[in-house]
């Protein structure tokens, strides 16, 4: 798989949370709180949260279309960018190996 294909399908203004994500992520491995088998679940969560955020901040939400619209373009970019940010740190991660 190719690590260009995620560029393709997430916005541009989005890339920034993939290694706020991975960071974020960093966090969570040293944190005793989160087991490290619900961290890519959490990193979903939180890229979600994010997606919708920026989805609504530059949505002209004037009709239920539009508002039903920002909600799926947020929550699919939302899961791009973490999934994106769990697939850059495994090419890290074994990249060292």
């Amino acid at each position: 798989m190719d690590a260009t294909i995620f560029a393709d399908y997430i916005n541009p203004k989005l890339l920034v949370l993939i290694p706020v994500l991975c960071y974020i992520g960093a966090g969570l491995k040293h944190s005793r709180r989160v087991k490290d088998k619900y961290i890519p679940l959490a990193l979903g969560g939180i890229g979600v949260f994010l997606g919708l955020l920026w989805a609504f901040g530059v949505c002209a939400c004037n009709h239920w279309n539009a508002v039903l619209s920002a909600m799926f373009t947020g929550i699919v970019q939302g899961i791009l960018v973490a999934a994106a940010s769990v697939y850059a740190h495994q090419i890290f991660k074994q990249g060292k190996k």
